[in-house]
């Protein structure tokens, strides 16, 4: 009698260690950059996207631009006046929540790599791949010229 009632336990205490970790948060967001936010003290980096640092700099013929400071902002227009919903079940060595994060109904990892403000971060993820090939088709953002991406920026 008491394998079952053990059975449901030991259940019940796997599926509550499976979804304790998850997190959810949500309010008023702070943009950091073009690929992380604060919501209530929490910092969040975007799942699976990266986005050029906010010091570094693309060009369109031969002429540079604040591709970093432009993602930013194109993050901050997207979100708009939306609250942001932010779901990860991960931390990064900084301490920040791994997550995907919405403005209403858009999902704002694959719009920022969509528009071409970030790029799929393969190293983590391939879950964006067809929205930046599809910023690359269409030029958008920094694929209308010529960029570093941002993880070789970082470690240059």
């Amino acid at each position: 009698m008491t394998k079952p009632c053990s059975i449901l336990i030991s259940l019940a205490a796997l599926f509550f260690i499976s979804h304790a970790a998850f997190a959810e948060i949500s309010g008023p967001p702070r943009i950091i950059d073009g690929d992380t936010v604060a919501i209530g003290g929490e910092r969040i980096r975007l799942h699976g996207i990266d986005a050029p640092e906010q010091k570094q700099t693309c060009s369109v013929e031969g002429i540079e631009w604040a591709c970093g400071r432009a993602a930013t902002v194109a993050l901050t227009e997207m979100i708009g006046s939306y609250l942001v919903i932010c779901k990860g079940n991960k931390w990064d060595r900084y301490k920040r929540l791994i997550a995907v994060c919405y403005a209403g109904s858009v999902n704002l990892n694959a719009r920022m790599v969509r528009e071409g403000w970030a790029l799929a971060y393969r190293r983590y993820s391939d879950e964006y791949v067809s929205e930046e090939r599809e910023a690359e088709k269409g030029m958008r953002g920094m694929w209308r010229g010529e960029f570093m991406p941002p993880w070789d920026w970082r470690r240059r």
